[in-house]
C-alpha cells in the first residue's frame, strides 16, 4: 500500500495526462481499448501536433469524430465503437460507472488509512516491549549493559517514526487528491456534458434554493421537429444542433438556462416580467432561425433550427412542479399552432 501511494503521488502529471485520455475516450464514445487510447494520448499529449489540430477542426461545434475521421488520421477504431448516440441513459451510466469508481476509491482509501494506522500502533507496541526488555537487562546486568542496546533501539525507532510519518503524509496527500476528485464530481452531477449547462437537477435545486416570495418567470424551450434532424443527418449533428442552441441561449444574461433533457431547455428568471422575459426568447429564437447551419463534413443544409416556447410566471411558493406545468401546457400549445413561436401562459388560448 505504501509503495503504491507513493508512485501515485509521484505521478501527478501523468494522473492529470490519464484524465485527459479518459475525457477524451468519453467525449467521442470510444471504448478504453489500446489503439483508442493510443490514438487519444496522440491528441491528447501533443496538442499542437498535426493531429490535434485536425481533430480540433473537425470536432469545432461539438460534433463528435467518427470512425472514418480516426481512420483518416491514421488511428484504428475497434468494432462497435465509436458510439454516436449519446442519450440520456447513457450518460446516466457513466454518472453511475464515476460515482462506483469513487466509492470503490474512497473505500480502497480508507483500508489504506487503517493499514497505516495499525502498522504504527504495532511499532509503537514493539517499541515499548523492547524498552521494556532493555530496562530488564540493565536491572539484571547493570546499567552499562544496557546503554547499547538502548542506543540502538533509539536509532530503530527514529528510523520507524520518520517511515510512519511518510505514511501518513502520502494518506493525507491521496486524501486531498480524493476530496477533489469528489469536488469534481459533485459538479459534473449538476453539469450537462454535451452542452456543459446546468442540468435538470441544478435547476431544481437552484429553484429549491430560492425564498416562496420570490417572484419568477420560467419557460420551456424545445428544438422543433428534432428527430428528423437525427434520422436525416445522424445524432453527431444533432448534438451539434443542441449545443449551437444551448450556446446561443447561454449568451443571454439574467436568466438561468439548464438542459432538462433531450432537446428541450428550461429557463429561469428571477424577478423578471413575464412579458420581458417573452421577448428575451424571442430575440433568441430569431438569431436562431437566422442561421442556416450545414453538415461540415458533405456541405449539405441542415435547413432553419427553430424552438418552441411556453412561459409562465408566478413566485417561488407556488412551486416548481406548478409553473413548470404552466410552462409546458403554453409550449404545446405553440406547438398546436405551427410551431416556431413563445407563447405565455396567459395568453395561451
Amino acid at each position: 500500500m505504501a509503495s503504491r501511494a507513493i508512485d501515485i503521488g509521484q505521478a501527478n502529471g501523468g494522473d492529470r495526462l490519464f484524465a485527459r485520455i479518459g475525457a477524451f475516450l468519453a467525449a467521442h464514445r470510444l471504448s478504453p481499448d489500446p489503439a483508442h487510447y493510443a490514438f487519444a494520448y496522440e491528441v491528447v499529449a501533443n496538442a499542437t501536433g498535426l493531429i490535434a489540430q485536425r481533430v480540433a477542426e473537425l470536432t469545432d461545434g461539438g460534433v463528435r469524430l467518427t470512425s472514418q475521421d480516426i481512420e483518416s488520421l491514421g488511428g484504428t477504431t475497434v468494432s462497435g465503437a465509436p458510439i454516436d448516440s449519446a442519450d440520456d441513459d447513457a450518460t446516466m451510466s457513466g454518472d453511475v460507472d464515476t460515482q462506483q469508481a469513487l466509492l470503490e476509491r474512497m473505500m480502497f482509501q480508507l483500508e489504506g488509512f487503517g493499514d497505516a494506522m495499525r502498522i504504527v500502533h504495532a511499532e509503537a507496541n514493539d517499541f515499548g516491549r523492547d524498552l521494556q526488555r532493555s530496562a530488564d537487562t540493565m536491572r539484571d546486568m547493570g546499567a552499562e549493559a544496557g546503554i547499547e542496546a538502548i542506543t540502538q533501539l533509539t536509532a530503530d525507532m527514529i528510523g520507524r517514526v520518520q517511515l510512519a510519518e511518510a505514511r501518513l503524509d502520502t494518506a493525507l496527500r491521496e486524501t486531498d487528491e480524493l476530496r477533489t476528485a469528489l469536488d469534481e464530481a459533485r459538479g459534473s452531477a449538476r453539469t450537462d456534458p454535451l452542452t456543459d449547462l446546468p442540468n435538470r437537477r441544478a435547476f431544481d435545486e437552484t429553484f429549491a434554493s430560492l425564498h416562496r416570495d420570490t417572484p419568477v418567470t420560467v419557460a420551456i424551450c424545445d428544438i422543433d421537429h428534432f428527430k428528423q434532424v437525427n434520422d436525416n443527418f445522424g445524432h453527431a449533428v444533432g448534438d451539434r444542433v443542441i449545443r449551437m442552441v444551448a450556446q446561443t441561449l447561454a449568451a443571454e444574461k439574467g436568466m438561468m438556462v439548464a438542459r432538462y433533457g433531450g432537446e428541450e431547455f428550461a429557463l429561469l428568471f428571477e424577478n423578471v416580467p413575464l412579458d420581458e422575459a417573452a421577448q428575451v426568447i424571442e430575440r433568441v429564437r430569431r438569431t436562431i432561425s437566422e442561421r442556416r447551419p450545414r453538415v461540415r463534413e458533405t456541405g449539405e443544409s441542415i435547413g432553419v433550427v427553430s424552438f418552441s416556447a411556453g412561459v409562465a410566471e408566478g413566485r417561488v411558493g407556488e412551486g416548481r412542479a406548478a409553473l413548470m406545468a404552466r410552462a409546458d401546457a403554453a409550449l404545446y400549445r405553440a406547438k398546436d399552432q405551427g410551431r416556431a413561436r413563445t407563447i405565455t401562459s396567459e395568453t395561451a388560448p
